[in-house]
């Protein structure tokens, strides 16, 4: 989801709510600690050099049981943030504490935000020799040839 994509959204509800991907909800009294951007600047295992650049958002449970994030409050928020940092329509990524820091794509399933697992993949498979996957065939589908070297067959 991209940052234009929230704000639509965030403007259209009443609540925000986070799902994380095993179905559980983020504590309703989480906090948004951080909107910022982070600029990635790498080289893929093919050399090739790679610019990411992602709005981050940070989701903290801090246990504030009065404490109840209004979509008007994150969408101030992240206009502050667009002021500010110079922030531009770019994908969002959401970090969320569990047993570790979890980083996260976003999504909206119509009611609540999604925090959709993400996954890593290389970017130079045709660099870096990565075999292609192999076709998979049902044997009931291959056609059977009669083998010319059998008794009886006709030889070329």
């Amino acid at each position: 989801m991209k940052l234009s994509e929230i704000k639509t959204v965030l403007s259209t509800l009443d609540n925000v709510t986070f799902v994380l991907p095993n179905g559980t909800y983020v504590p309703e009294h989480f906090h948004v600690t951080e909107v910022g951007l982070i600029t990635k600047n790498f080289i893929d295992c093919g050399g090739i050099i790679r610019k990411e650049t992602v709005v981050n958002f940070q989701l903290w449970n801090a246990n504030d049981f009065e404490h109840r994030l209004k979509p008007k409050k994150l969408l101030n928020i992240i206009a502050l943030s667009e002021k500010i940092l110079g922030i531009e329509d770019y994908e969002i990524e959401v970090e969320y504490q569990s047993e570790t820091i979890g980083k996260y794509d976003l999504g909206f399933n119509g009611k609540d935000f999604t925090l959709l697992n993400k996954q890593t993949a290389c970017l130079a498979e045709d660099e870096c020799g990565i075999p292609q996957e192999k076709q998979k065939i049902k044997l009931s589908e291959i056609t059977t040839q009669t083998n010319c070297c059998t008794p009886g067959g006709s030889c070329c």
